[in-house]
Formats: structure tokens, C-alpha cells, sequence
């Protein structure tokens, strides 16, 4: 009597592909706009036009009696092309996450999007449901669209009960799920980070500025002259503490911006998933 061996349970397997995606940015946008920094402050805020008595040296030339209050900031010292360099920074990974997360946020409003795929569901319409997917264009379309596919799936699926179909479908959204976050939250450390380093930055600039201020006023024996030197070299320092401050305050405001339109898309993206397994709980016992 011949042998018959067990018949191999196959899994479905998941139609959530992984996005390949760079992050080259993240290494690259801060060390150029460093870079892009330094010489805007070398040879732009350093220009030999902007002082009287232009100073020698390549790197950090030690010009004096600046022409304009914007050439003052010069004279704050090495930290100042840092600072200017993590603005840049920060707005570029502004820009950068503004356009990732409008497109993540698709065409037209979540609510409403969920709302006519809820329709479909309930008329029992999936490809209906599939091309309103398609037209949002967005996270929740993308993670609905993945879903719904095993949605279509189960319908037809005759080895497996109702609440088994249900942890498919829920399995199929968590999968998806967890593709498109990662990829909404990427970045938000930069703008984190400079948010909490640009003021410490701003204030060693300072601190530094002030040192030199303190060390010049004790070698200068002029009295008036040196009170005048160094309430100069005070204000010099201080455009660190602008400069760290303002980029922290940026930094901060749309770190917080994004934050919010990142739980928004969150929301959806649960919802979707809540839709699509009590739609087929109800629809398909």
C-alpha cells in the first residue's frame, strides 16, 4: 500500500513589496552645507570690502573696523560658519521632509478617502475600492490598497474560517503598515538634534567671543578705549547666541509641524485597517 504523504500548508505570501530608498542626504546635506557656511562667512561676511583695516591668513583672516552691522557677525568668531552651516541644514532637511510627507499625505482628505472606500466595502464593490486607492496616491491609499488585495483574496478563500481570513487581512495592513512609517519618520532626528545642539552652539561661540573680549580688555591699558572694545567684542559674541538660537527655533517649529501631520496619516492609516477588518467580519461570516 502505497505511502501518502501530508499535503504542505502553503502561507499566503504578503503583496507588500519593500521600497528601496537612499538616505544619502543625511550624511551628505550636513557636511556641504557646512562647507557652504564657511564660505559664506569667509568670503562673503570676510570679504576685505566689508572692513577697513583688512587682516592677513587664508582660513580665518584677522580683519578689523567692520563696514556694516551684517559684516560684524564676522568677527564672532569660528562657531558662526558652524551655526550657519546647521541653518542650512536644517532647512534643507525642511524642505526635504515637507516634500516626502506631501506626498505621503496624498490627494484629498484622508476622512473623506476612507469614507468611499467604506461605500464600496459595503456595496461589496472592491475594485471599486481598489481605484479610489489608486487616486489617492498617498500612505493610507498605499496601505488600504495592500489590504484590500488580500481582502479580495480572502473572499474567494474556502480553507480558512472567517476570524482566520480576519488576522490575514489585519496581518497584510501591519505589514504595509510598517513600510510606510519608517519612511515618514526618516530625518526628524536631524531636526531634533539641531533643534537641541544649535543654542548650545550659539552660546560656546559666545562664551568663546567673550573670552577673547576679556583677555583683550586686560591688555589694554586705555581706559575708556578698552570699556569701548569690550562692549564691541560683547556684541560680536552675541550674534552666536542669535545665530544658535534662531536655528533651534526653526528647527523646533517644524519639527513639531511635521510631527503633527505625521499622527494625522497615523490616524488614517489605522482607520483604514480598522475598516477593512470589521468590513469583512460583517460582510463575509
Amino acid at each position: 500500500m502505497a505511502e501518502t504523504k501530508p499535503t504542505a500548508t502553503v502561507k499566503p505570501v504578503t503583496s507588500v513589496q519593500a521600497k528601496k530608498t537612499g538616505n544619502a542626504i543625511s550624511w551628505i546635506a550636513p557636511v556641504l552645507c557646512i562647507l557652504i557656511g564657511y564660505c559664506i562667512w569667509r568670503f562673503g561676511l570676510g570679504s576685505t570690502s566689508n572692513f577697513e583695516k583688512p587682516g592677513t591668513g587664508w582660513f580665518w583672516p584677522d580683519h578689523e573696523g567692520p563696514t556694516s552691522n551684517i559684516s560684524k557677525m564676522y568677527l564672532g568668531g569660528i562657531v558662526v560658519p558652524i551655526l550657519i552651516g546647521t541653518f542650512l541644514t536644517a532647512i534643507v532637511f525642511v524642505i526635504e521632509r515637507f516634500l516626502t510627507i506631501a506626498k505621503a499625505n496624498g490627494t484629498g482628505n484622508n476622512a473623506d478617502f476612507v469614507r468611499k472606500v467604506q461605500y464600496h466595502l459595503a456595496n461589496k464593490n472592491v475594485d471599486a475600492a481598489l481605484t479610489e486607492c489608486d487616486k489617492q496616491q498617498g500612505s493610507v491609499g498605499n496601505v488600504m490598497k495592500a489590504g484590500l488585495h488580500r481582502y479580495k483574496e480572502m473572499i474567494s478563500n474556502t480553507d480558512l474560517n472567517t476570524e482566520q481570513k480576519v488576522v490575514a487581512i489585519q496581518k497584510e495592513v501591519e505589514e504595509a503598515t510598517a513600510l510606510e512609517l519608517p519612511m515618514l519618520e526618516k530625518n526628524l532626528v536631524f531636526l531634533s538634534t539641531i533643534a537641541s545642539i544649535a543654542t548650545l552652539l550659539g552660546l560656546f561661540g559666545t562664551v568663546l567671543g567673550m573670552i577673547r573680549s576679556f583677555s583683550a580688555l586686560g591688555e589694554d591699558t586705555g581706559g575708556g578705549a578698552a570699556a569701548s572694545s569690550l562692549s564691541q567684542g560683547i556684541s560680536e559674541a552675541l550674534y552666536n547666541t542669535a545665530l544658535g538660537i534662531g536655528t533651534s527655533a526653526v528647527s523646533i517649529i517644524f519639527y513639531n509641524m511635521f510631527t503633527t501631520k505625521i499622527d494625522g496619516i497615523t490616524y488614517g492609516i489605522d482607520e483604514s485597517g480598522f475598516t477593512l477588518t470589521q468590513s469583512f467580519a460583517s460582510l463575509y461570516r
